[in-house]
């Protein structure tokens, strides 16, 4: 028996949240980023929020919606975690957070929500506060509005690779073009055009005021070797850090050695491992 049990939060309990989130910046931003934008109330946040702990002491939470996100999740709040939710259907189409946790998760709802269509253990957590040492591409720049179908195919071109299936599959893309479309019009999505050919994309998909997370970066297969990817990602780097937030940061799977070469010279240093499981 459980002697604490998981409850939704509420808007009432939002400073407690906030403060939770704050000793977890960096690997809890996406849920940071939606609480900010949405707060709490479940019939605007697109999602729930659970949390684990009394009332005057809040140990952990969960956010539950699109994406399962555990925060600073101790073992006995997977446990409570995960018996609530194998009574309930899924509805996320991943789990990704801090990799004790998403682990955690998954030994206990495997079971329930499985079989999973990949799980990826060690995805390093990068950061950096610093501008780049190396120099960047002035050709790196912020996509105009005027340039969706330019940057779309880059886009679609990028999750397929790094996911595994098309964005395009489930509503003909429709909710995936309408996130890239909020990224160009918010200033959050960069690319280098040549010849009206993106060679390289990456957006701000992320963004608290304690860091701008950058996701989605792709050079084109033929543009792959010629060294380019270093200097657009410090052009990058650079707008976030005088622009957008103090900190950039950023996960990578760790088989990927090279993209990890490229963010280690652009000043990423490593704060931890996340996990993701893929349904």
């Amino acid at each position: 028996m459980l002697t604490v049990p998981v409850r939704q939060l509420g808007e009432s309990e939002r400073r407690a949240v906030e403060r939770l989130l704050d000793l977890d910046p960096i690997a809890g931003a996406q849920v940071a980023e939606r609480i900010t934008a949405r707060g709490l109330a479940w019939w605007r946040a697109e999602g729930r929020l659970l949390g684990y702990g009394s009332r005057r002491h809040l140990e952990s939470i969960c956010w539950l919606g699109g994406n399962l996100t555990p925060v600073l999740a101790t073992e006995p709040a997977v446990a409570a975690f995960a018996e609530q939710l194998a009574t309930e259907e899924r509805i996320c189409s991943s789990i990704v957070g801090r990799a004790d946790a998403v682990l955690g998760l998954w030994d206990r709802l495997s079971a329930y929500w499985g079989p999973a269509r990949d799980v990826r253990p060690n995805q390093p957590l990068l950061v950096t506060d610093a501008l780049p040492e190396v120099p960047a591409d002035p050709h790196v720049r912020r996509v105009r509005g005027g340039e969706m179908d330019l940057i779309f195919p880059a886009a679609v071109a990028m999750y397929t690779e790094e996911v595994g299936v098309s964005p395009l599959a489930e509503d003909g893309g429709r909710a995936y073009r309408r996130r890239v479309n909020d990224m160009v019009r918010s200033g959050r999505a960069y690319a280098r055009l040549v010849d009206g050919q993106v060679v390289f994309k990456a957006e701000l998909a992320v963004v608290t005021r304690q860091t701008a997370q950058v996701q989605g970066v792709w050079v084109a297969p033929e543009w792959r070797g010629r060294g380019i990817a270093t200097a657009a990602m410090a052009a990058v780097v650079r707008d976030a850090l005088l622009r957008v937030a103090p900190t950039v940061s950023l996960y990578v799977n760790d088989f990927n050695l090279s993209a990890r070469r490229v963010y280690e010279r652009c000043g990423f240093r490593p704060v931890g491992t996340l996990a993701t499981v893929l349904f």
